[in-house]
């Protein structure tokens, strides 16, 4: 592992705009919004202040390079081979879903989500004018699985048309497997629901878990699957503004182009995301190691001195899921007690749908020591009680 893998390292980030860190008072410990506290990797720094030395920063086309390195990553990375004209750049992974629901619906469709899933894509659905018809997964000791006879009545229903993936799941921190995925993509074709999935966090995954792009599995599912990515997750870029989409089918490529102003990734973004791709793999794989080392600690802590909270393992994200029901509080009793007793700002659990009522998200992309320090704010706050 090269020295300057440290992420234990506390980097201050209170006064950088931070929306993390610069939304609340310096008491309270935030561990809500998904982007961690670990500077990018060297080779990614450096992309970015070679270029900003050219003192010239007008609109820029993305490069050869650029492609490539997506191409390569998500073939080297997944074993899926893409090609360069079905990737085109977004400003994120939600703006590039909620184009792609102009280009896939009308006014008074349904989309299907699998709830407790991330909270923009419901406001995603309604603000195109369409209802979310909600598959709620199952949670059952302390895992969730999908619920394919509701899937399957529901993506029967004419006026569906699309569903939205979570790979790996946020907030639940599944990784779906081939044999889950093959059953979703089967019961989307036979009823025409195009899948959109949103795979932002693939790169994020543990040791025993393998993400396998639903588009990957067979040439009939790529021509039904819109793949959302970024390297923001992965390298901790959210801020560069650059993501992309994988449409392999002609047809929806044409209809996208007709309907969807072309998009450009950002000058330091597409700089960012190539020399990430390039170099990244060896600075990833200390980062895996890094959060499965924070993820066995807090799944330790917890069961060895929190017994009223229970958590799912994550399978991949770097955010974990707390079961918080045993504390027998109401939504706004439980988000009070947080950040006023236990001083910690994490994202509660009804904002995600459905089945997340009494849980909350905790972002554990950070070094130990926050992590620690979170931990005994929350034993500390839950002795109280």
């Amino acid at each position: 592992m090269k020295s300057y893998f440290d992420f234990d390292k506390r980097v201050e980030r209170r006064g950088t705009g931070s929306v993390k860190w610069d939304l609340r008072d310096n008491d309270v410990i935030p561990m809500w919004v998904a982007d961690m506290d670990f500077e990018s990797p060297r080779e990614v720094r450096d992309a970015i202040e070679k270029r900003a030395r050219h003192g010239v920063y007008g609109y820029t086309a993305e490069s050869d390079s650029l492609y490539k390195a997506v191409i390569d990553w998500v073939s080297r990375r997944h074993n899926w081979t893409t090609e360069r004209e079905w990737i085109v750049f977004t400003p994120g992974v939600m703006p590039g879903i909620r184009e792609i629901l102009q280009v896939l619906t009308r006014p008074g469709d349904k989309v299907i989500l699998q709830s407790p899933v991330y909270a923009p894509f419901f406001r995603a659905i309604r603000d195109s004018g369409c209802h979310v018809m909600n598959n709620q997964l199952k949670y059952e000791n302390k895992r969730y699985t999908m619920d394919f006879l509701d899937l399957e009545e529901k993506a029967r229903d004419p006026r569906t048309k699309a569903l939205i993936l979570c790979n790996p799941h946020n907030p639940v921190g599944r990784v779906w497997t081939q044999e889950e995925l093959t059953r979703l993509g089967n019961i989307c074709l036979e009823n025409e629901v195009v899948v959109i999935s949103d795979e932002i966090h693939c790169d994020i995954i543990y040791k025993g878990y393998k993400h396998i792009p639903l588009a990957s599995i067979c040439d009939e599912f790529a021509e039904n699957t819109i793949t959302s990515i970024a390297p923001s997750k992965t390298f901790n870029l959210a801020g560069l503004n650059t993501a992309y989409l994988v449409i392999p089918n002609a047809r929806i490529r044409r209809e996208y182009a007709n309907t969807i102003l072309p998009k450009r990734a950002t000058i330091f973004g597409g700089i960012a995301a190539e020399a990430a791709y390039t170099y990244g793999d060896e600075w990833l794989d200390a980062l895996l190691d890094y959060l499965r080392g924070n993820r066995d600690f807090l799944i330790g802590y917890i069961n060895a001195r929190l017994p009223q909270i229970k958590t799912a393992e994550p399978e991949g994200t770097y955010l974990a899921w707390l079961d918080c029901r045993e504390l027998g509080m109401d939504n706004d009793s439980l988000e009070g007690f947080m950040l006023e007793k236990a001083g910690l700002w994490v994202n509660q659990g009804y904002s995600f749908g459905s089945g997340g009522e009494g849980f909350v998200r905790m972002n554990i992309g950070c070094p130990r020591s926050t992590l620690e320090k979170a931990l005994r704010r929350l034993d500390t706050a839950i002795s109280s009680l």
